[in-house]
Parts: C-alpha cells; structure tokens; sequence
C-alpha cells in the first residue's frame, strides 16, 4: 500500500529542512510515498481586493505560491522525488488538514517556526493549530 504526505510549504528555512528530511525518509524506502507539496495563500484583505480585478488577485497568490514552493521543488528535483504541487487559499491550518483528509494523507510534515508569543515558543502558530486540529498525524521538523 502507498501512503500519501503533505508537506507544508512556506518558502521559509523551517520548510526548507522539511524538504531535507522527506528527501533523506524517503531515500531508505522502497516504495517512497505520493508527495503533496502545499502552498497555502491568505486571502487578501476585502479593503484590498474591492480595489483590484480577481484575476489580478489569482495571479498575485499564484504567483507568489509558486515563489515559496520553487526550492522545495528544486530540492525535490534533484534527488529524483515524485510529487505534485499544490497552491492554496485559505486559513493555513484548516485548509491543510482538509487537503490531508481529502487526499488520505497518512501524515502531515511541517517545520517548526518559533515566534515570540508563549504559544509559539516551541513551535509556531499554524504548526500548533495543526497539531491540535489534525486528526491526521503530524511531523513537526525543527
């Protein structure tokens, strides 16, 4: 049976590593697992987007989805790694765990993404969501 992962992707040096772990998990395997790399896109504030065309606003999150997934990508090239990529718009979180859910991801893999607040001491905000929304287990690579 072929499992299936998302891979959470920010552009960020936390996603990054998570590119490097997958790689190196995935080396030792010999039947490696279906890859989802994803890119999910906040929305655009209404005070924004009331002043500019849809597509112009499609473009932009396409555009700017398709920036932060480029090294994973290229990373993921490279070591000869099957996956599709997916750009997404939404609030991170739910929108991860419904893309899992709906895809039969065995497992969701994030970085770690320390902030300043308490919450987010040892992890950042979304990976923390994540974890407790998920019915999906979760890898949080630091």
């Amino acid at each position: 049976m072929n499992t299936a992962w998302l891979i959470a992707v920010d552009g960020s040096e936390p996603s990054l590593k998570v590119i490097d772990y997958v790689i190196t998990e995935t080396a030792s395997r010999a039947t490696p697992p279906q890859l989802f790399l994803v890119n999910v896109q906040a929305p655009l504030s209404s005070d924004i987007t009331r002043f500019i065309d849809e597509k112009v606003v499609e473009d932009f999150h396409r555009e700017t989805g398709a920036a932060a997934l480029a090294q994973a990508r290229q990373k993921l090239d490279a070591a000869g790694l099957a996956y599709s990529a997916h750009i997404m718009m939404g609030e991170t979180a739910p929108t991860l765990i419904e893309f899992a859910t709906d895809k039969g991801c065995r497992l969701i893999i994030m970085g770690a993404r320390g902030l300043g607040s308490v919450a987010g001491l040892l992890m950042g905000s979304v990976a923390t969501k994540v974890v407790k929304l998920s019915t999906v287990p979760v890898l949080v690579v630091k």
